[in-house]
């Protein structure tokens, strides 16, 4: 007697879990593989973004650098990087087409997502971490009107205007397609 039918597995339908039949858990974790998937760039590389933001921070923490305010300038390769990566897979995902104001939506709302959640991450750190933030005070030059929630928006718009600037500036640079004429 065949019970197969009765073991529960998982499936992917657009980004999320179904239960299924008949299959094995092993072959639909293959399906789940991130970097073939086309409708999730901008959400892979923000995350991809985030956690390398992440990283940089407790190691830039962990050398007594974190309040050194001026090193937030390294933040912006790790957004290029990113970006571009994003751009790059857009690309592969999409027969090797490019389209500008596509690569322009891609790239925006990939920083966008990449720094919006740094900074989320940013302000439940400064509210867990009150030292910290003292020394973010002591050092900024408007630090005596500074709390948790302006540190993290600070960080968000710093972040957002940072990507949007790279993906103007990458789109520039990198080969993207022509248009066509108007028929």
């Amino acid at each position: 007697r065949n019970t197969d039918h009765l073991i529960p597995t998982f499936t992917t339908r657009h980004g999320f879990f179904a239960i299924s039949s008949q299959r094995s858990v092993a072959m639909n974790l293959r399906k789940l593989d991130l970097w073939n998937r086309a409708d999730m760039i901008p959400q892979i590389y923000g995350t991809l973004i985030t956690l390398a933001l992440i990283v940089f921070f407790f190691i830039m923490y962990a050398a007594g650098l974190v309040a050194v305010l001026e090193l937030r300038v390294l933040n912006f390769f790790i957004m290029l990087a990113g970006v571009y990566l994003a751009m790059r897979q857009y690309r592969r995902t999409h027969a090797g087409h490019l389209h500008y104001f596509r690569g322009m939506a891609v790239g925006a709302s990939t920083a966008a997502i990449g720094a919006f959640a740094f900074a989320f991450f940013t302000l439940l750190y400064l509210k867990i971490d009150p030292n910290l933030m003292a020394r973010i005070i002591e050092r900024a030059p408007m630090g005596r009107y500074m709390n948790e929630y302006i540190a993290s928006f600070a960080i968000a718009l710093e972040g957002l205007f940072s990507g949007l600037t790279i993906t103007y500036l990458l789109l520039n640079v990198v080969e993207t397609d022509k248009a066509t004429e108007p028929t």
